[in-house]
């Protein structure tokens, strides 16, 4: 009896499910565009955060209390009703996010920013709109993602290691060795969760407990295999298990997206208004959606522009997921949906529902586009740098007196080197 051979083509991708996590400058886009997002978002709304989550929202605590005990739902502050613990709970929220916007300890900050986000949101239901549905989501699916492999802290830190791992000539590298700022954290974290659970203060569903005490002993046994056997097979089973959480994610922020343009183009079609071409020209006369009324009163006054992006917005939203298997077309109706979001967010007002939609599009963008785009970032930090260095060396060697030119005809770099002991000049 025969065994039967593998399929080349089939163990090939399995290979490269396992082997890697796939995507890394989407991710890192994903995470960086909803951590900037929600941050923007806690900040605009830092005048009115009492006003809104906390004990002056016309949601009371009582309220809020009711509710949760209904739907079972995750929200630290229910854990109390003070004003200083709300005060405690938006902070952190505004700190994890621009932490993880910066890519420090993505895997604990990223907990931390889901934790803010289902808090805040869950205390007041009813003060959110698309774009903090998708913003709820995606704070859930970003636990499961590696989204710190670049444009992190956490990258730089570790080729850093690797780095001085080579200047050593060490034949093993330790990727994460045991950072001071890590265990503490990880230590913090895990008094914390002990604490809620034994309280009864994780929500009333049985993911949420599972997820948190999974990621928390995933992240501790993590560290102790990379500590004392980077190279054993154990090492090699986490690596898997992380690379197939993570690909598994992105599929699922995929079919997200996807899932949210067909139902919002496939029930826009059923519309009367948007049948006729003249859906845009109504969100334009209400003056809740026209920060600039003269730019929205010069679109509205066209009736071939209003149907023609009618049309074109349930062109683009219906046809996308179709074209996912075509790149050239699918690059085109990913940038005609982003140019889309960013009119939504000039004409109407919205801008966090159309930056958390464009953070979302990431997903699909090209990686040769956005590692062009991620040099360009590059080389302008670089020329940045270098101007700073310049007007600093510039401000030193103001004041100075320039050395006299050197006997027998000497030009002004010899000159200004063996003046005052080879101190900057404005030519030196």
């Amino acid at each position: 009896m025969s065994t039967p051979r593998p399929v080349p083509g089939l163990a090939r991708g399995i290979q490269r499910v396992t082997a890697s996590a796939l995507g890394p400058y989407q991710s890192a886009v994903i995470r960086i565009g909803f951590s900037a997002t929600f941050l923007l978002f806690l900040l605009r709304e830092l005048p009115h955060r009492h006003e809104m989550y906390g004990p002056d929202a016309p949601w009371r605590w009582d309220l809020a209390q009711q509710l949760i005990s209904g739907n079972q739902a995750f929200t630290v502050l229910m854990w109390s009703d003070s004003a200083f613990w709300f005060e405690m709970v938006y902070a952190l929220a505004l700190i994890s996010s621009l932490l993880l916007m910066l890519g420090w300890h993505t895997r604990a900050v990223s907990v931390l920013f889901m934790a803010g986000v289902l808090s805040l949101q869950n205390r007041s239901i009813f003060m959110g709109d698309g774009g903090d549905n998708v913003i709820h989501l995606m704070s859930i699916y970003l636990v499961l993602t590696r989204c710190g492999q670049v444009w992190s802290l956490d990258a730089r830190r570790a080729r850093r290691r690797e780095a001085v791992a080579e200047d050593r000539e060490e034949t093993v590298r330790r990727r994460v060795p045991g950072d001071a700022d890590g265990i503490v954290l990880w230590v913090v974290l895990g008094a914390v969760l002990i604490g809620a659970t034994v309280g009864g203060g994780l929500g009333g569903t049985v993911w949420m407990p599972v997820l948190l005490w999974a990621l928390w002993t995933g992240q501790g046994a993590w560290w102790a295999v990379n500590r004392y056997a980077p190279r054993s097979e154990l090492r090699t089973l986490l690596d898997v298990i992380a690379n197939l959480a993570h690909n598994a994610t992105l599929v699922v922020i995929m079919a997200e997206v996807c899932l949210i343009y067909a139902t919002a183009g496939w029930y826009k079609v059923q519309g009367s208004r948007w049948q006729d071409g003249t859906a845009l020209y109504y969100p334009l006369k209400l003056e809740y959606f026209t920060p600039w009324p003269a730019l929205s009163g010069l679109l509205a006054s066209s009736g071939i522009m209003v149907m023609v992006l009618s049309y074109a917005t349930v062109i683009v939203q219906v046809a996308f997921p179709f074209t996912l298997f075509n790149r050239r077309v699918k690059n085109v109706l990913l940038a005609a949906m982003i140019c889309e979001h960013a009119g939504i967010a000039l004409l109407l007002g919205l801008p966090f529902f159309s930056m958390a939609m464009i953070a979302a599009d990431a997903v699909f963008l090209p990686t040769a586009f956005l590692m062009w785009l991620g040099g360009r970032a590059s080389l302008g930090r670089q020329r940045l740098f270098r101007g700073r260095v310049f007007r600093r060396r510039l401000f030193r060697g103001r004041g100075r007196v320039p050395a006299p030119r050197a006997a027998g005809g000497g030009d002004g770099v010899e000159a200004a080197e063996s003046g005052d002991g080879g101190a900057p000049t404005l030519v030196g």
